[in-house]
């Protein structure tokens, strides 16, 4: 049981601490609210959406879906033009920290941009059915339960983290530099990752 609660720990953290989508959504948004708790709906919606992909990966449910074709492909081609366009989104944007009513997404808008980078990114979702789904094959019963919950557990603490360290990045008085920064370098990754995977859809 502590293995397998240890294993989903090093395991999950190991997955979403790359910078991608998600992360670099929930990091903005805690630091462009002049509030902790105005970026409440990006946080637990980043966080039930990985509890939703988690615990579809361990139940098996979703290697099943993915193992029809034609789904794997319709998946694959929205994601691709979802990080495309997202990307250019992204890079387009002027984060400025001095007018935040303007920018800050009303709660609606964070829950429903959180939740399409999180169930429309087939990297994140193939990352988390290939190596958690994966991974809980090698337990039973209460170890494979407690490897769930490990994994939940350390995707709600680091979505809570994150926007706390964006909070605190968005009082800094170069905030807004950083950011810009920030959200060019992320853009790089999500269309870095959507050529990725148009090259696997291809291939």
């Amino acid at each position: 049981m502590i293995s397998a609660v240890l294993h989903g720990v090093i395991l999950a953290f190991g997955l979403i601490l790359p910078l991608g989508v998600q992360n670099v959504f929930v990091f903005n948004q805690g630091a462009i609210h002049p509030k902790f708790s105005r970026s409440l709906p990006v946080i637990l919606t980043a966080a039930l959406c990985d509890t939703l992909l988690i615990s579809l990966a361990v139940l098996g449910v979703s290697v099943l879906v993915l193992g029809i074709y034609w789904i794997k492909v319709l998946l694959l081609t929205i994601g691709i033009l979802f990080l495309m366009y997202m990307g250019y989104v992204t890079w387009k944007s002027k984060p400025q920290i001095n007018s935040i009513d303007a920018k800050a997404l009303a709660p609606r808008k964070q829950i429903a941009f959180a939740a399409s980078v999180s169930l429309l990114n087939p990297h994140a979702i193939m990352d988390t059915i290939g190596v958690i789904g994966t991974s809980s094959l090698s337990y039973s019963g209460i170890g494979k339960i407690g490897f769930a919950v490990a994994c939940v557990v350390t995707s709600w603490i680091w979505f809570f983290a994150l926007a706390f360290v964006g909070r605190q990045v968005g009082r800094l008085s170069n905030a807004n530099g950083f950011l810009a920064i920030l959200n060019k370098g992320s853009a790089l990754i999500m269309w870095g990752t959507g050529m990725y995977l148009l090259f696997t859809l291809v291939s």
